[in-house]
């Protein structure tokens, strides 16, 4: 079965619609396809209730939060997007965004650029995040390509990488368990922690009711896939894997490209 439970549409900062999405997924083959939008469900919302072809669909959501001063992802799968608590914690979180999209454009006017404040977010999606700066100060000329907007500005560490309060890890798994959602830590490799410092995190996610970890996340080498496969055993957790689609010009994150879960691990769908 090939499974992708980590994508991300046009809700969020995906190029595609959710329903492109669905019939792209069903085209490369995906027998289960999980949308994961940043902070929101508002593509899942947007799906028709009889969806075509084969392809099942996941509702999910990635949520930002706060561990030791480390913003982390946390997925959640098979959720019920009606839940009350959750929506509640969305909420939440398009404000936080809100907040962050502002002092993202006083950081860009203050390194030179112009008109950054009259950014809106992309048809379809509920909040201004980083790509939406960088598709303007591309399109207004100011930049050459969206990789140079993020290598010199919006990047990690850059001037318009803006720290912001995201809830604390506890309380984001808890918006997923309270909608009947498994609880996912996403992609940890790109956290850029000490294997010590990863080590902890998932003995926090443990102990805070987190459930499975993403042992694959897009195109990544066999040696890391197997380290992660033997922390996910370590920690009695899950395992899922995804692709992280966010545009179809990002090979090394296709829709439906990705490896099969080690054979020593537990497929995080046996839990629904």
């Amino acid at each position: 079965m090939l499974a992708d439970l980590h994508t991300h549409s046009r809700a969020s900062d995906g190029a595609l619609e959710p329903r492109e999405l669905l019939l792209r997924a069903a085209a490369a083959g995906v027998d289960m396809l999980a949308i994961t939008d940043h902070d929101t469900v508002a593509g899942i919302a947007a799906l028709p209730e009889h969806l075509p072809g084969r392809t099942r669909l996941v509702p999910g959501v990635e949520l930002s939060a706060n561990w030791n001063n480390v913003c982390v992802h946390v997925v959640g799968l098979a959720i019920d997007t009606s839940a009350a608590q959750l929506h509640t914690g969305l909420q939440r979180q398009r404000i936080i965004r809100s907040e962050r999209a502002t002092q993202i454009a006083a950081k860009l006017e203050q390194a030179g650029f112009r008109g950054v404040r009259k950014v809106r977010p992309q048809p379809g999606s509920e909040y201004i995040g980083r790509p939406d700066f960088a598709r303007y100060l591309v399109n207004s000329n100011q930049i050459k390509d969206s990789k140079t907007a993020f290598k010199k500005y919006l990047g990690r560490g850059k001037i318009g990488d803006v720290r912001h309060s995201w809830p604390d890890l506890q309380e984001a798994i808890g918006w997923i368990r309270s909608a009947g959602g498994i609880a996912v830590l996403a992609h940890p490799a790109k956290y850029k922690l000490s294997n010590l410092r990863l080590e902890e995190l998932c003995k926090a996610f443990v102990a805070d009711g987190g459930q499975a970890l993403e042992v694959i996340s897009g195109v990544q080498q066999p040696n890391l896939t197997e380290r992660l496969a033997r922390l996910a055993n370590r920690y009695n957790l899950y395992a899922s894997g995804g692709s992280d689609f966010h545009a179809p010009d990002q090979p090394w994150a296709e829709l439906g490209r990705v490896q099969a879960l080690p054979a020593s691990c537990r497929p995080v769908w046996e839990l629904w």
